[in-house]
């Protein structure tokens, strides 16, 4: 029987808390660390983080989750390499660098940090 790597694993947690259990209250809100929205976008994906990698990776992923979600160093990546800021394609390069840095952020933690823990 095939199993899933740790790493498949917090993938699929990590798409099912951005793209099931985040409503359009929290996708609307999450930038705003001030806001209810993102502490509980946050707080789902330490939970679903925990489950597969426990508490400490759950904690600073959920935390890592939540500051990439403010938008700023997506804009910062955006205004140094210059991507596409305007028109038909924009939202799809901000959506997709997005996952693509929370996916960073598990893959780091998986190869550098748990084999230490």
């Amino acid at each position: 029987m095939l199993t899933l790597t740790l790493f498949e694993q917090a993938l699929v947690m990590h798409l099912v808390g951005d793209w099931i259990l985040q409503n359009d209250w929290m996708a609307q809100n999450k930038p705003n660390l001030r806001h209810p929205a993102a502490w509980l976008h946050g707080a789902i994906h330490v939970v679903l983080m925990t489950l597969v990698l426990g508490w400490i990776a759950g904690l600073v992923l959920g935390v890592l989750h939540m500051l990439i979600d403010t938008r700023r160093p997506f804009q910062w990546w955006r205004r140094t390499f210059r991507m596409t800021a305007e028109g038909p394609t924009a939202t799809h390069v901000a959506i997709w660098t997005d996952q693509v840095l929370h996916v960073i952020c598990l893959a780091a933690w998986i190869q550098f940090v748990a084999p230490h823990l």
